[in-house]
């Protein structure tokens, strides 16, 4: 997506699933700086720029390339930048609560002792039929051990 203005750039971010933004020093209505600032957790901005308004900018968190700039270079800082804001999202998504854990524990212990299962065996046993009833790995633990 192109985005003329800093107020575009939050409404597609806040908008689509956008883990990174580049762009230019200075937008239609303000700086990259500007809306660094005003981006979610999970994603990053690069901003391409000449090395004399580089030199300008003092905002922590804002990756930044000199231009003119390579085609490489340009697809390796995009290409890191996106695995950056998939391990955000991952870290910032909810993991399991303790119930959750405890009840998958005991699932693949029942897998464990009916099967003769080791833990990684049974775990993935678990993993593969929630995959395929498309349910949460807890939901099909709960099945395991509601059977007889």
């Amino acid at each position: 997506m192109i985005c003329r203005s800093g107020d575009q750039i939050r409404r597609y971010v806040n908008k689509q699933h956008i883990t990174v933004v580049i762009c230019g020093y200075k937008l239609a209505d303000e700086t990259a700086e500007d809306i660094l600032h005003d981006l979610p957790q999970v994603c990053s901005m690069l901003l391409l720029a000449s090395q004399d308004r580089l030199d300008m900018v003092r905002s922590d968190g804002l990756f930044s390339l000199p231009t003119p700039v390579s085609r490489s270079e340009l697809a390796a800082s995009v290409r890191m930048l996106l695995q950056l804001g998939y391990r955000r999202e991952r870290s910032a998504s909810p993991g399991r609560d303790q119930e959750e854990r405890e009840l998958i524990r005991m699932a693949k212990q029942v897998l464990m002792e009916r099967l003769s299962l080791t833990e990684e065996q049974a775990h993935r046993f678990l993993q593969k039929k929630s995959m395929d009833a498309g349910m949460k790995l807890s939901q099909t633990a709960r099945l395991v051990l509601e059977e007889p």
